[in-house]
């Protein structure tokens, strides 16, 4: 065994473990991130959200902090109930429906 290298094995080790970090954990999570991004710039008046802390509403109103870019830190009113509630746009957890979804075409899916 002199010609074999003793690190080889211990190299293939961990570049294993990378390979099983990146595609099991890191990609699946920066693509879940990329898509919750993408639904949270794309909120419009009327949706039902669920915020961060469980609270449901319906989305009143979304004024952007910054001029003419969305970003986490615009405040959106909800109403839930007979409140009405001012969350940053960043703390959306999910949007429970669409306003624009009409019910033919959530049954047809």
């Amino acid at each position: 065994m002199q010609g074999t290298p003793t690190w080889a094995p211990t190299l293939f080790m961990y570049i294993a473990f990378a390979a099983i970090f990146y595609f099991i954990l890191w990609r699946p999570q920066a693509q879940q991130r990329k898509r919750h991004e993408l639904l949270i710039q794309q909120l419009k008046r009327g949706d039902e959200i669920v915020t961060a802390g469980g609270v449901i509403g319906r989305v009143e109103h979304i004024q952007e902090v910054s001029a003419g870019k969305s970003g986490p830190d615009d405040r959106i009113t909800i109403k839930s109930g007979d409140s009405r509630l001012i969350v940053e746009r960043g703390r959306v957890a999910r949007v429970a429906s669409a306003a624009a979804t009409s019910p033919s075409a959530a049954a047809n899916g």
